[in-house]
């Protein structure tokens, strides 16, 4: 009787634990299947936040001076010459950061800017600036990785950016620097040995922009001055002024000759009168 006791208990023992194997590998499984979910959240968490973190160490402000720079002292006389940047030239458009963003302003009245790409409207542009770094940092032109902000040392940005000019001492080392620097932009951009319209760029950007770069302090920035390109309003203008100009002049002659048909036409009806007076 004893012997049939404990080999029952036997069994059940044995069974108990066969049923408690599955239960436990489920457990486990269960448990390594949370902590890998939980793992891979983190990582997607961590990869959004890596992501989402855009940090450009370019100033947009700088950068926007150095291209106004370019824009209003240089471009009209590149135009001028019909001489074309080659894309080595740091001063080309596509080595610009924010080329792209900041054609997709839109200005449309004194306190509101428009984003070009969602069409979402911001008061103050500054604001349109970080939403460009936040939502549109796609749209940066980082193919070459260059900073048009670097450039500011050469293209005199401060003298530009402050309407208020500071008046600090001048640090000799720091004018050689960027005067060695729109040195190099000069040779890089206008190679002397590209002809004449190379050679003559050459000379007037060493003039324009790196004969200032002195503490004497007896040359200024910008030295051979800007040619303003013709707005569309002044050609808008211009085009009616030539249309309603031949008008006037035909205005005013139908109106001397209606003037000297009508004195011809007064003196034949006096005739006309002496004629029947009688005599």
């Amino acid at each position: 009787m004893m012997t049939t006791s404990l080999r029952w208990s036997r069994l059940s023992c044995l069974f108990i634990c066969c049923l408690s194997l599955p239960l436990q590998f489920i457990a486990i499984s269960s448990a390594s299947l949370s902590q890998d979910s939980e793992a891979s959240a983190a990582s997607r968490n961590l990869g959004l936040e890596q992501g989402g973190s855009h940090e450009v160490h370019c100033s947009r402000e700088r950068s926007r001076a150095a291209s106004k720079i370019i824009d209003e002292y240089l471009t009209p006389f590149l135009e001028k010459e019909r001489y074309q940047l080659s894309t080595n030239c740091r001063l080309h458009h596509e080595n610009n950061l924010y080329r792209d963003q900041e054609q997709h302003k839109i200005h449309t009245d004194i306190n509101e800017w428009k984003c070009g790409y969602c069409r979402k409207r911001f008061y103050e542009e500054k604001y349109l600036d970080k939403h460009f770094d936040n939502r549109h940092y796609d749209m940066l032109n980082t193919s070459h990785g260059r900073c048009l902000a670097d450039l500011c040392g050469a293209l005199h940005c401060d003298y530009v950016m402050d309407s208020t000019p500071k008046k600090s001492k001048c640090n000799p080392a720091a004018a050689a620097r960027n005067g060695h620097l729109c040195e190099s932009l000069a040779d890089t951009c206008f190679p002397v040995n590209q002809g004449p319209s190379a050679s003559r760029l050459h000379e007037f950007f060493l003039r324009q922009f790196c004969d200032a770069h002195t503490c004497s302090g007896s040359r200024k920035p910008f030295s051979r001055g800007r040619r303003k390109r013709r707005s569309a309003f002044y050609i808008v203008i211009s085009i009616l002024v030539l249309l309603l100009l031949p008008l006037f002049y035909i205005f005013i002659y139908l109106y001397q000759r209606g003037i000297r048909s009508g004195t011809q036409d007064l003196k034949r009806i006096s005739r006309t009168t002496r004629k029947k007076k009688p005599s």
